[in-house]
């Protein structure tokens, strides 16, 4: 089925998939992961209710014991299903989508995201069958609001920041939860209330057009730094003082400040195949361990727990805490953040100065490519850029990232939606240009 992805079940709603679909999800989901006490948590989209109902069905008819959070974010879920020791929890969101998407990140024991080779796969060949069993008369139905103790989890990382000016866009989701009760009524809001049709922007801060409102507020408002969330406070993200936009893999750089210099921890940190090599070049002096690791939660919260590491974050604005169960929290990251931000306030220190001090390469961003022939296009990139010229290291675990001596580049197939994605990073900005033209002209052969 078209909503079935590698992180989570997500599409448009309706079209990709709908409440019956939602019904035998949540019939079938107990027998997939040997779960009878499951929590459940929604967004504030528009289709959310139904899905919300469906779901309840399909659960209470598998004689399941069900307790609902009610309007929650995802980090929340994660942070409950470990804490209260639930054996399963779903997430009805669709993150980052515009309004008419939606969908379920599923979670197993101990907020262990279920990814489809770890789950989904068997949920979506179960749901084609005809459901033949009776409906159970031994199901639960709790309210079970949970909101103050994540607030009080969340509040005791925080410390005074009543020094800095902040700008925080809620992108009318759910952050709006949270954000009076962490950071106070000092900063200046955009978007805080919950609206599930986003009507002020779409609730994806890596669109550079979603990114307007707050560049423009943090000059206004003369504010230290910009927060921006997405719709389900998974992930969050940044602009200077300058209103300049700072690439999220950026900030696993500075988060070792706290865990590698405040706390004196030493270990691994997590970053994945697209992040900068300003990172580990940054972090490796302060004690950390770097791995490089595949795209998306369902393997990077994995792969945390199996490493045991410290922490760890993505290029998409997605940061994981081993004392948040492994899971990533954009609310927990933005509090550690700005607890830096403000403690290098007071050392004389901008936003700006401190990323100035982490990036020492130039990069393209992500580029996305509409093609049918992915693999057949990455191929020739490979082959064609590893004859020209002796790699330093070559990784080939989500699509390529190989590293040459002054340059690298990664480039991997969406898991998510219809893209070659290319990602390349340089000494200067005339090698970059004259690397991503390259690039171009190989995948142009395959449009």
């Amino acid at each position: 089925m078209s909503a079935f992805h590698a992180y989570d079940i997500r599409g448009i709603y309706n079209t990709d998939f709908n409440k019956e679909t939602v019904y035998r999800i949540g019939y079938y989901l107990p027998q997939v992961l040997d779960a009878k006490k499951i929590l459940i948590g929604r967004d504030a989209r528009a289709s959310s209710p139904e899905i919300h109902d469906a779901l309840i069905n399909g659960l209470k008819d598998a004689g399941c014991d069900i307790y609902d959070a009610g309007l929650s974010t995802t980090p929340m879920i994660y942070w409950g299903t470990a804490k209260f020791e639930f054996e399963a929890s779903v997430m009805i969101t669709a993150s980052h989508n515009p309004a008419e998407y939606n969908g379920l990140k599923i979670s197993a024991r101990n907020a262990v995201p279920v990814g489809y080779d770890t789950g989904l796969n068997k949920l979506e060949e179960l749901i084609e069958q005809d459901i033949v069993s009776k409906k159970s008369d031994t199901s639960s139905l709790h309210e079970f609001d949970f909101k103050n103790d994540y607030t009080e989890y969340l509040k005791s990382y925080s410390k005074n920041i009543s020094d800095l000016n902040l700008t925080i866009d809620c992108s009318n989701g759910m952050a709006g939860l949270f954000v009076r009760s962490i950071f106070g009524n000092t900063p200046h809001y955009l978007f805080e209330e919950l609206d599930g049709t986003f009507p002020n922007h779409e609730p994806n801060p890596l669109n550079e057009k979603n990114l307007v409102q707050i560049q423009e507020a943090v000059l206004t408002n003369k504010s230290d730094i910009g927060v921006i969330f997405d719709g389900d406070a998974d992930r969050v993200m940044f602009v200077d003082e300058n209103g300049t936009f700072i690439p999220p893999d950026l900030m696993i750089a500075l988060l070792g400040h706290y865990f590698l210099e405040e706390k004196n921890l030493k270990g691994k940190v997590i970053q994945d195949i697209r992040t900068s090599k300003s990172v580990a070049e940054y972090l490796e002096p302060m004690g950390a361990e770097m791995e490089i690791w595949r795209v998306g939660r369902a393997y990077a919260a994995n792969k945390l727990r199996e490493i045991d590491g410290i922490f760890g974050g993505e290029l998409a604005g997605h940061y994981y805490f081993r004392d948040f169960y492994y899971s990533d929290s954009g609310m927990l990251a933005a509090v550690l953040i700005l607890n830096l931000i403000s403690r290098f306030k007071r050392e004389g220190k901008t936003v700006s100065t401190l990323i100035s001090n982490i990036r020492k390469y130039e990069n393209s961003g992500e580029i996305n490519f509409r093609i049918e022939q992915k693999r057949e296009a990455m191929e020739a990139v490979k082959e064609t850029l590893m004859a020209a010229e002796k790699a330093e290291k070559f990784l080939d675990f989500d699509g390529y990232r190989i590293e040459f001596s002054d340059w690298w580049f990664n480039i991997r197939p969406s898991n998510t939606e219809p893209y070659l994605r290319l990602l390349v990073e340089a000494r200067n900005n005339k090698l970059l240009e004259e690397k991503v033209n390259h690039i171009r002209e190989i995948i142009g052969r395959f449009k």
